[in-house]
């Protein structure tokens, strides 16, 4: 398989599906978007996709390869999407479906382990054999590269860190469940209404993390500790990871990480304190990922050059 030339990226959300056209080295040239409309149902949502596709073909010259950042449960071998909840698909065979209707190969790989290797590749892990990345947004998702290759398992399901499972009081939950954006807006709603007094109060029904940020940053103390809280959650989950994998940096990415030193602090914090062995820590950082709205696509075209994930990063970087 040749991966030279141009390549189309495509990164299918909940919310926005998004096409762009990359070069070899990931430079975006041309993109466009449309709403998801997830109610739709796949059939409806792929044509609307590949008209997406045509609109950033280019007039003149080739397109070798499509990649396709999509929410997992999937199958990257066969490029069947599973079953994702935000998108409520059933064994989808989006891969046969895209290279059906443009005639060139077809990549598609969950979006956080595209992300994963965006990021890996030249972005926040740019240099590094062993990185664990994070992106906390409306969920929590993960990808892991171990010895400069993504880490995918037998059947190309692994690395959910999100569905680590943490201790909330007596109930058994997620690290998404605990940590990820509207989990804060429910947490402090929660609270809001058993009586504590917050800045909050006056959107309480309509939360995000970024309104619960900027009051914690106005001096909100209920805002304060609902990020912390988050936080710390995320540091476990991190400590578990970090003792799994060994990786040599942490790159947390994803709206959630915009909070800033509010989120980071509790977060690295609590790694250093529940971390087995100071020697886990060593040398390792907790860092902001180096893309934002953008990961995706760039996401697609690096599962593109490194033939899903399977290629070294070391013989992928050599084609940028």
């Amino acid at each position: 398989m040749t991966n030279q030339g141009a390549m189309i990226g495509v990164d299918l959300g909940g919310t926005r599906i998004r096409a762009a056209r990359l070069t070899p080295q990931l430079t975006l040239e041309a993109r466009a978007e449309i709403p998801t409309r997830v109610e739709d149902g796949p059939d409806r949502i792929i044509e609307r996709m590949i008209g997406l596709i045509r609109e950033v073909w280019p007039a003149n010259g080739p397109i070798n390869h499509i990649g396709v950042a999509a929410p997992g449960p999937l199958d990257p071998f066969t490029g069947v999407v599973l079953s994702p909840p935000n998108l409520g698909w059933r064994n989808v065979p989006l891969r046969a479906m895209l290279a059906d209707a443009f005639g060139v190969p077809v990549t598609v790989g969950n979006d956080a382990n595209a992300a994963a290797l965006a990021e890996a590749m030249i972005g926040a892990g740019r240099g590094l054999r062993h990185m664990i990345y994070l992106t906390i947004s409306t969920g929590v998702g993960s990808g892991i590269i171990v010895d400069g290759k993504l880490h995918t398992g037998a059947r190309g399901l692994a690395a959910e860190a999100g569905l680590i499972p943490l201790l909330y009081g007596d109930q058994v939950a997620t690290l998404e469940d605990l940590s990820a954006g509207p989990d804060m807006a429910r947490e402090a709603v929660r609270r809001m209404e058993s009586g504590e007094r917050s800045s909050l109060a006056v959107v309480s029904g309509e939360l995000t993390a970024e309104a619960i940020g900027a009051a914690a940053r106005a001096g909100d103390d209920l805002a304060y500790t609902v990020i912390a809280s988050a936080g710390r959650n995320i540091g476990l989950g991190i400590v578990t990871l970090l003792q799994l994998f060994n990786p040599q940096r942490v790159v947390i990415g994803g709206g959630v990480s915009q909070l800033g030193a509010l989120i980071f602090d509790p977060i690295r914090a609590t790694a250093a304190k529940y971390v087995c062995d100071p020697a886990f820590l060593e040398g390792v950082e907790i860092v902001p990922a180096h893309f934002g709205g953008d990961v995706g696509l760039i996401g697609a075209g690096a599962l593109v050059l490194t033939q899903g994930g399977t290629l070294d990063l070391e013989e992928a970087a050599r084609m940028l």
